[in-house]
């Protein structure tokens, strides 16, 4: 959200990625070669996990300077982002 200037949703839409306790590198789906490339290239032992594997999902709500908010859902599990 902060790093890339990105909006909940789009947070919450990009591909994840986690350490494994033997120190390898898992990437989600989505991660392009480059990227994946680039982490091998600097010592990285990278993997691209299974389908609907191990990263969880969320539901964010941030509230923007205007005083509002802005709420979003992973596409990846059931859930909604409410606000009342």
């Amino acid at each position: 959200i902060f790093d890339h200037a990105e909006n909940p949703q789009a947070a919450s839409d990009a591909p994840r990625w986690q350490i494994t306790p033997t120190y390898d590198v898992l990437l989600e789906t989505g991660y392009d070669y480059p990227a994946a490339l680039g982490l091998a290239n600097r010592g990285h032992k990278v993997e691209y996990a299974q389908e609907g594997s191990v990263f969880g999902g969320a539901q964010l709500v941030y509230r923007m300077a205007s005083g509002g908010y802005c709420g979003a859902s992973d596409h990846r599990k059931e859930g909604a982002a409410v606000g009342f």
